[in-house]
């Protein structure tokens, strides 16, 4: 397992490596001059060049990529342009914000998503079937932009019972942070709710069919423990294969979502950067992105063998 663990992160380094080289030259082809958007448009050009070799914007692309590589591998991710301080503090104060909304996202779908998918294959063909269908094809469907906005029209405007945007630290007050993290929790677990319920149905389904359920039928158990104990846990490795490429995304993609509720996560921080032109906490943000991403997957990998005893690593 141990081994297994280490070939996958080894292999990993270069696609991550890749990840490095094209966001650093995406973000070079950004339109927009960073020196330029700090002084100002009317700003003196021996100023602007001035303050693009301090920033060593004037130096050949691969000559800036090889020193931002060459700090990364030392743990130095760089200094923002706009505010000249260091990039990581600024990644770890925004990461526990978008872990935590990942976190109740992800709860609120597997709370959702699970039993749904259950009801519907145990009722296949009914009206319970066609309505959970239904219901997770337009969980999947609707934008994330415009459920969120359905959301605070609803229970903020004409219901009044959620505050409709703002971020309050769980050890500051944990009842309004709880308050405040419910919508844009629902808001991303509806689409992965909606995936959830599609596989848990059509793998359990598949599932329910093999001659080992007939038997643990017929050998007397109740219907409780055979779907929830034998049929559903070999019914799990599809399920948990598009939980993990879905909570990679929420990690670092729920960049419209924070944007609406107003959430200091990685997602406004995106944003941001791409308006200011910070191009270190650009590359930054997406690095953090596309490892957490990599790690969830590895995670996927050795879930399997905990769900499945017929899987191993050698």
């Amino acid at each position: 397992m141990i081994l297994f663990v280490l070939r996958r992160l080894v292999g990993g380094l270069p696609t991550l490596l890749l990840v490095t080289l094209l966001v650093f030259a995406l973000t070079r082809v950004l339109p927009g001059d960073p020196a330029t958007l700090l002084l100002g448009e009317e700003a003196n050009p021996q100023l602007a060049a001035k303050l693009r070799e301090q920033l060593g914007l004037n130096r050949p692309i691969l000559v800036q990529y090889g020193a931002w590589l060459g700090g990364l591998v030392q743990g130095d991710l760089g200094r923002s342009i706009r505010d000249n301080e260091k990039v990581s503090p600024i990644i770890w104060q925004k990461l526990p914000t978008s872990l935590e909304l990942a976190f109740f996202a992800l709860a609120i779908a597997l709370l959702l998503g699970v039993p749904a998918g259950v009801v519907a294959a145990l009722r296949r063909g009914s009206a319970t079937d066609a309505g959970v269908t239904v219901l997770a094809l337009s969980g999947i469907s609707i934008p994330n932009f415009f459920l969120g906005i359905l959301l605070v029209y609803l229970f903020s405007i004409r219901l009044d019972w959620i505050p409709p945007s703002g971020y309050v630290e769980p050890w500051v007050d944990l009842r309004k942070n709880l308050l405040l993290m419910l919508l844009p929790a629902f808001t991303l677990g509806t689409a992965l709710a909606g995936a959830i319920a599609r596989f848990t149905r059509n793998s359990l389904l598949e599932v329910l069919s093999q001659d080992y359920v007939r038997t643990a039928r017929a050998k007397g158990l109740g219907e409780r423990i055979v779907v929830w104990r034998h049929a559903l846990r070999n019914a799990a490795i599809p399920v948990v294969t598009v939980i993990g490429l879905q909570l990679g995304g929420l990690l670092g993609g729920a960049v419209i979502t924070e944007q609406v509720f107003s959430i200091p996560g990685f997602g406004r921080l995106v944003v941001d950067s791409v308006f200011n032109r910070d191009f270190p906490v650009l590359q930054a943000v997406v690095l953090i992105s596309a490892i957490s991403v990599f790690l969830v997957n590895v995670l996927v990998d050795l879930l399997y063998a905990a769900i499945d005893p017929r899987i191993r690593y050698g």
